[in-house]
């Protein structure tokens, strides 16, 4: 491991070098103040209430790592619910799971990562040309299940154009942590009326290495605390001294042949092994296209953390079956140390993943009169995966899903410019085997909705409704059928010069996922026993947000705060109930509250006719409550944040260096255990040169530098999978 990070350090140099030879890049003017447009709403071009961040490609380049959760995870007010390598999903101003919609060209990526946190989601964050995010509800345009907000993830799979000649992109990266290796490539041409896309990616790596114990050092103490308190208990027996010994002997055995909580270095099932691939076609016409694409993705990864075991609530449950295995049980355990790290995770739960996926979309430029633009989308998925274990086939997903959509812009009318649209899915999930925490359930969705603008002086306004029907049928048992309203109302004001200002009030609702509804099984990837309620109702939520956005040349500033009252809002309520070995968690309905704010600001403080030195900084946090008595708290709630950058361009070269500074969380949940601060350093060094028609970066990289342990309080396996530790990566991009 150190001989590859001490090779990829010595490769700078020759970077360096390479990278001379060719032409300097032209520069955009440092400052400059970009007009992003947000494709994933109808309204962004002519500006947007709704707080928004965009990654394009030259961030997504810096910033793309082996999820989508982890890739925006460092944006202000977003977070990753990691759960290892294989698997994370971002959480929006503390919203996550089923409240949080990740979409591929604005359809559902149809997968079944909401059903629980060990589940990846389906679309790779390293073929993506942009990535969207919307913070905070967007049910007008998404349906109940974007009530927090959406990430939109763009591929370009299907073309929307004609190009002039073949053009495309070719990565390959490496890092040290893993051994991890990683390759791209898409083309895209064309001729005629006709227009194809190809693409293509591949990447595995082995368990990473990290900065100390796999447990976290609460949980180590928790279970001594309950080690010494059934040492206690042993004491009370009429045979107190031998289990005195016993106990000793024990402790002994774990301090040399280790338990769980003693992997040390390495988290065991952290690995895996990513393929897949599109290929896209679309006829072309003055007034627009239609086309299609069809992709596959396999993947295999680790689930660290994964508690398929009851716990340690037996362990000494039977003392003499213990003190007839002892002897066997220690060489057992001498032998899994001896063993290298591959085969320490032959046991580790492994997820097998297939996926194949295929997506309509057409457009038309003014179709009827009165009307702009119709946009046609449909997505249609076959997706399962089997989660195995020591070899052994465990529960199989299953997800057969369609998702349609249609929007059809409309010219002024009564002074309001907007587009309406329509909203279809389906969905047939099912579980089977012994982990199987939820009946197979078949669920239906509709909805129509409108949302419009209009300026009313140098005031701008922003309007919509939406209408949607739920309807879930179980296997067993009765169904239930939900229907809400969604409604919106936002402010757009220019104020001084070069600032303005944002209101937006809205009321959404949200029905409840099956998985809330009907699950009563353990699931071991949360680690405790989900109970649903089949009475659960929808949860609604009043949001006001108002947000401040100013820049000049040579600075921008923008901040945002929340507040979002939710009625009914679904949770899992702890109780001191245990089944097999499992904590019982029940799913229930509460007031809540959500409030928060995120502040953000880049300045040039250099610049000279090849490049520019900008600095940049955020701090964001959130504080939700229940309205129940006792214990008010949330679990999983992120920790405040403060992170600062740089960005140093010059000629050829690039250097960006971010440090992000999270605090320690002990506003807990019942039963949660506190998470430490940690700090957060990456650096970036890149040389760009242009050889021909090509555009060449290469580079050198580096995550968490200051090896530092990094607990996010947003995963359930925070206190038995930290985040890596150093890791030093290289590669490189051509664009032609």
């Amino acid at each position: 491991m150190k001989r590859i990070q001490l090779t990829l350090l010595a490769a700078a140099p020759c970077l360096a070098v390479a990278a001379l030879a060719g032409e300097a890049p032209a520069q955009e003017e440092p400052g400059a103040i970009e007009e992003i447009i947000v494709l994933a709403h109808p309204l962004a071009r002519e500006g947007l209430a709704q707080a928004s961040d965009v990654l394009d490609a030259d961030e997504l380049e810096r910033k793309a790592v082996d999820n989508i959760g982890a890739t925006v995870g460092n944006e202000p007010g977003i977070h990753n619910s990691s759960y290892g390598a294989g698997a994370g999903r971002p959480v929006i101003h503390g919203l996550g799971g089923a409240r949080v919609r990740v979409m591929e060209e604005q359809i559902d990526t149809l997968d079944v990562s909401v059903s629980s946190g060990d589940h990846a989601v389906t679309v790779d964050p390293f073929i993506a040309e942009r990535v969207e995010v919307l913070k905070g509800s967007a049910t007008l345009l998404y349906g109940s299940g974007a009530i927090g907000g959406v990430v939109d993830v763009h591929t370009g799979r299907i073309p929307h154009e004609v190009p002039e000649r073949i053009h495309g992109a070719f990565g390959l990266r490496g890092s040290d942590n893993g051994d991890g290796t990683n390759g791209t490539i898409r083309l895209d041409g064309g001729g005629g009326n006709m227009a194809w896309h190809v693409d293509a990616f591949a990447r595995e790596a082995g368990d990473y290495d990290i900065p100390g114990f796999a447990e976290s050092a609460a949980l180590r103490a928790l279970e001594e605390e309950e080690d010494h308190h059934d040492e206690e208990e042993h004491g009370d027996d009429d045979h107190d001294h031998e289990a005195d010994d016993h106990h000793d002997e024990e402790e002994e055995h774990e301090d040399e042949h280790g338990h769980e909580e003693e992997v040390y270095g390495h988290l065991p099932g952290s690995g895996l092994e990513v393929r897949g691939g599109s290929v896209g076609f679309s006829t072309v016409g003055d007034r627009g296209f239609i086309g299609f694409s069809v992709s596959r993705l396999d993947s295999e990864y680790g689930i660290p953390g994964h508690s398929h075991a009851h716990g340690h609530h037996d362990d000494h449950d039977d003392e003499e079956h213990h003190d007839d295995e002892e002897h066997h049980d220690d060489e057992e355990h001498h032998d899994e140390h001896e063993e290298e790290h591959e085969d320490e995770v032959e046991g580790a739960p492994i997820v097998d993943l297939e996926q194949t996926r295929i997506d309509v979309e057409a457009e038309l430029a003014e179709p009827f009169d009165g009307f702009e633009n119709l946009n046609i989308r449909l997505g249609i998925n076959d997706y399962g995966h089997v989660e195995n274990e020591a070899g052994e086939v465990g529960t199989a997903f299953a997800n057969k899903a369609w998702e349609a959509r249609a929007e059809l812009t409309h010219d002024p009318a009564g002074g309001w410019h907007g587009a309406l649209g329509v909203q279809f899915g389906d969905r047939e999930f099912s579980v089977e085997g012994e982990e199987a925490f939820t009946p197979p359930v078949d669920t239906s969705s509709s909805g129509l909705f409108w949302v419009g603008e209009r300026a009313l002086g140098e005031l701008g306004l922003e309007a919509g409704l939406r209408y949607e029907r739920v309807a879930h049928e179980p296997a067993q048992g009765s169904g239930r059928d939900f229907s809400g309203f969604s409604a919106s109302l936002g402010f757009i004001v220019p104020l001084a010069e070069g600032w303005e200002g944002t209101l937006l009030a809205d009321y959404s609702s949200r029905a409840p996922v099956g998985e809330e509804l009907f699950s009563d099984s353990p699931h071991p990837g949360t680690g405790v026993f989900e109970i649903g309620d089949p009475e659960l109702g929808q949860e609604h939520a009043r949001n006001l947000a108002a947000t401040l956005t100013g820049g000049g040349s040579r600075w921008s500033a923008r901040g945002t705060f929340y507040y979002t009252d939710f009625a009914d809002f679904i949770y899992q309520a702890a109780t001191d109930e245990e089944i097999d070995g499992f904590d019982v968690r029940r799913y229930a309905q509460a007031d809540a509250v959500f409030a928060g704010f995120e502040v953000e600001g880049r300045v040039t403080v250099a610049e000279w006719g090849a490049g520019h030195l900008e600095l940049g900084a955020f701090f964001d946090t959130v504080s939700p409550s229940l309205d129940v008595s006792g214990n008010d708290n949330l679990p999983l709630i992120p920790p405040d944040r403060t992170g600062v950058s740089l960005e140093f361009t010059r000629d050829r070269l690039r250097v960006n260096m971010d440090y992000v500074r999270a605090s320690g969380q002990d506003d807990l949940a019942e039963f949660e255990l506190p998470t430490d601060s940690y700090d957060d350093l990456r650096a970036r060094i890149a040389w760009r040169f242009r050889p021909g028609d090509m555009t060449v970066d290469l580079f050198l990289a580096g995550r968490n530098l200051t090896d530092d342990e990094q607990r996010l309080h947003t995963s359930v396996v925070k206190d038995q999978a930290p985040q890596p530790g150093r890791t030093i990566e290289a590669g490189l991009r051509m664009r032609f």
